[in-house]
């Protein structure tokens, strides 16, 4: 699938898909939307010091970057896992820049490090955020009571409706703890259904840039 860099409204970068018209983030504002949906109604949301954090589609990385940024902050201890099934090129994540953007270039060697640590094996990338990327298909997920926060960042419904369905997001439930978070971008009624159906009792928040709505949806039982 062709590839390319694009400038999103913000001045941050994402990966466009061109055969499907789909991007890795808003081209509103890549990372306007990771901190909207992932730290301010995700991370923030949780508040807990010590959190651990499943991340659906770790793709370009950028947001695992701004979780380690105000993990660093604020004194939190992360546990993060990234699940991808097509990882990003080294060549693309320097294209991406986004420690540029985020004014924190004494991080570039840390970003790599999360990019060029082995798939399948736990590494320190810094001394309060612990890192364990898997390569696999979201539908091979069968973790259980494990996570305190689900970052669902994969591709939208419109090109990957197989990734928003209720055993999708039944595996999602099963993996948080009790009184565990989920949040996505994504605001179709469709999706807030399937949530329901599953378990997850679901709020609608404001959306980041370019978008009405997002979802929150919590494990209360």
């Amino acid at each position: 699938m062709k590839r390319k860099i694009i400038t999103t409204a913000d001045g941050s970068k994402t990966i466009h898909l061109e055969d499907w018209n789909e991007q890795y983030h808003s081209k509103h504002g890549a990372v306007q939307e990771a901190y909207h949906v992932f730290i301010e109604h995700g991370l923030r949301h949780v508040g807990l010091q010590d959190i651990s954090i499943l991340e659906i589609g770790f793709g370009t990385g950028l947001n695992a970057l701004i979780t380690l940024l105000e993990a660093e902050q604020n004194g939190i201890q992360i546990n993060y896992v990234g699940v991808e099934a097509y990882p990003v090129s080294m060549e693309e994540v320097g294209a991406l820049d986004y420690c540029s953007q985020l004014q924190v270039d004494g991080h570039q060697g840390v970003f790599e490090k999360m990019h060029r640590s082995p798939w399948e094996e736990e590494v320190a990338i810094a001394k309060n955020f612990c890192l364990l990327k898997q390569q696999k298909n979201f539908m091979q997920i069968e973790n259980s009571n494990l996570f305190n926060l689900i970052y669902f960042d994969a591709f939208g419904a419109r090109v990957q409706p197989e990734l928003w369905t209720e055993a999708i997001f039944s595996k999602m439930f099963t993996a948080l703890k009790v009184g565990g978070v989920l949040v996505t971008y994504a605001a179709k009624g469709s999706v807030r259904r399937a949530m329901q159906a599953v378990g997850f009792t679901v709020e609608r928040l404001p959306g980041p840039p370019g978008k009405r709505e997002m979802l929150r949806a919590t494990k209360i039982v």
